[in-house]
């Protein structure tokens, strides 16, 4: 396997770090490129974050005394990269218009952002779930008239925890589906420590993550139409989304209604024999398996278990029948390494197996 030069725009942010923490080793990705903001361009990146490195670990040292580039010079991504991962802070507009420069330059983008979430012909990726939809990258393409530049984009980290376990039991007739996030304080880019807000505290409201969660497995889900995707009709979602005073981790409450008669036994072994194109092929960022139910009562914890497969693992617990629904369970899954970062790098490494990047 050759070795890709990949840059991170917005490599100075929380999400920006966990990129760099990962990339760090890769064994196919090398970090070339580092570019943020203009108040960053041209100190190292060990000095453009000095005070707000977010991470436990410290920061890689091949990465410290890299130069930050500023960017707005998007001529510096020519001849310097690959591809990059894309994980600024900027406004919907500027941000599609900045992804779609990026990609008229034969660059192609794995975005962390929302902008173009519901572009068309821009593919809305979880790896172990729809890597078909990829196919869309030939549509969008033919848009932007490029050879090899492209964008794909990872969900929300709101729908990783749940999404995952519901693929498996889709072939019974998912119907209805309610689900409440408790979602950890780094989702919103701060630690516990910088927010005393949130200490012994619940905010039962996080902007735009509810029609996000609600709106986003439907294309996760959907069928490659002509040149778009169509959407699933069913399950039908409902969400509440709240912040809870947790460091890493988003922690779901499911509840299911199916079409079809499914007893606790299939939905167990559903999730026990779940695998995928990702897994079967091996790639670094793939945990194996994906999914991991937990006999416990009181599991999955944030604090036990978030870093299940190594971050990218998503955790099951406490199926059972419920009044109201068919059943509930609990899942979990880590926002900024499967819900962030880790599910983009795992994206870029399927687009290479799919041969996308080469």
């Amino acid at each position: 396997m050759r070795t890709f030069r990949v840059g991170v725009i917005g490599a100075t942010g929380y999400v920006g770090q966990c990129f760099v923490s990962l990339l760090s080793g890769h064994p196919w990705f090398q970090i070339s490129l580092l570019m943020a903001s203009e108040r960053s361009a041209g100190k190292t990146y060990q000095e453009s974050v000095e005070g707000r490195w977010q991470l436990d670990e410290p920061i890689p040292d091949k990465i410290a005394s890299m130069r930050v580039q500023s960017s707005n010079d998007l001529d510096k991504l020519v001849n310097e990269v690959d591809f990059i991962f894309c994980a600024v802070d900027m406004k919907k507009d500027a941000l599609i218009q900045l992804e779609e420069s990026i990609a008229k330059l034969e660059i192609p983008v794995i975005s962390n952002n929302s902008a173009n979430r519901w572009t068309p012909d821009v593919p809305l990726i979880i790896p172990e779930i729809n890597p078909d939809h990829t196919a869309l990258i030939e549509v969008q393409r033919k848009r932007l008239n490029t050879k090899y530049g492209f964008i794909a984009v990872k969900p929300n980290c709101s729908i990783q925890s749940y999404v995952p376990p519901l693929t498996p039991l889709l072939e019974y007739g998912l119907e209805e589906v309610l689900v409440a996030t408790y979602q950890a304080v780094s989702g919103a880019g701060k630690r516990l420590r910088d927010w005393p807000e949130m200490h012994a505290n619940v905010i039962p409201f996080i902007g735009g993550e509810e029609d996000k969660s609600e709106r986003e497995p439907l294309k996760v889900w959907g069928k490659l139409g002509n040149g778009h995707i169509e959407l699933a009709e069913k399950p039908v979602i409902s969400a509440q989304c709240y912040r809870v005073p947790v460091e890493h981790g988003h922690t779901a409450a499911v509840f299911v209604r199916f079409k079809h008669v499914i007893s606790e036994a299939d939905i167990l072994d559903h999730w026990k024999q779940f695998t995928s194109e990702v897994e079967k092929a091996n790639l670094p960022s793939a945990p194996s398996p994906m999914l991991r139910y937990f006999e416990e009562n009181d599991r999955p914890q944030p604090r036990c278990d978030v870093m299940l497969g190594k971050g990218m693992g998503i955790s099951i617990g406490r199926l059972r029948k419920d009044p109201i629904f068919d059943y509930k369970f609990a899942c979990l899954s880590h926002n900024l390494i499967r819900g962030a970062a880790g599910g983009s790098i795992l994206t870029a490494e399927l687009l290479v197996h799919q041969g996308y990047l080469e």
